[in-house]
C-alpha cells in the first residue's frame, strides 16, 4: 500500500468497517473485461479469518463465472465525507476494505445459517427464520477471504496529506 499512513492493519478495525458498509462489489474474471457486481452481504470473523456471504438467483452470470474461476476480488467502502480545505481544494474522507478469496456455493444444510449472517448485517442480532421454499429458491455463496486490507482517511488528513 502506497499510503501507509492510511493503512489499517488491525483485523478488528477492518471488521468494524465491514459492519458499517452496506454493499460489497465483487469482481469476477471474465475473459476480456472483469465482471463487477454490487451485492448485499453478511460477514463473519472467527479465529482471525473473514468470510463473506451473498445470496442470488440459482442461475446467472456470476454463477457461470464462479464455476469457471472461483477466485474473486472484492471492495467495499463507507463513511464518505467531502472535506473542503482553506486553499479551495478538497478531499474525501472514507473507510474502505479490499481483498480477494475463493467463492463457492453452500450446500443446502448451510444456507439458513449464512442467510442469518446476511440479515444480521442489515437488521442486527435478531434470530431469523426462513420459509423452506425461500431457502430452496436461492443460491447462497460463501467467500473465504485469503487477503484483506483496510484503508481510511479521516479528519486528521491536514497533518498527513502532504507526506
Amino acid at each position: 500500500m502506497r499510503r501507509k499512513d492510511r493503512e489499517i492493519t488491525d483485523m478488528r478495525e477492518i471488521y468494524e468497517i465491514i459492519k458499517k458498509c452496506d454493499v460489497c462489489h465483487v469482481a469476477f474474471y471474465n475473459e476480456e473485461y472483469p465482471y463487477v457486481i454490487p451485492l448485499n452481504f453478511g460477514v463473519t470473523f472467527n479465529d482471525g479469518r473473514f468470510k463473506l456471504y451473498f445470496h442470488c438467483a440459482k442461475e446467472g452470470t456470476k454463477l457461470e463465472l464462479m464455476k469457471k474461476n472461483p477466485h474473486v476480488a472484492f471492495a467495499m467502502d463507507c463513511s464518505h465525507n467531502l472535506v473542503f480545505r482553506d486553499d479551495s481544494s478538497c478531499t474525501m474522507e472514507y473507510e474502505s476494505v479490499c481483498g480477494n478469496g475463493v467463492l463457492h456455493a453452500l450446500p443446502e444444510q448451510e444456507k439458513v445459517g449464512a442467510l442469518s449472517v446476511l440479515m444480521q448485517q442489515y437488521h442486527g442480532g435478531e434470530e431469523y427464520t426462513f420459509p423452506e421454499q425461500v431457502v430452496k429458491m436461492v443460491e447462497v455463496l460463501e467467500l473465504t477471504i485469503d487477503n484483506i486490507s483496510g484503508k481510511r482517511l479521516k479528519k486528521n488528513w491536514e497533518n498527513k496529506e502532504n507526506k
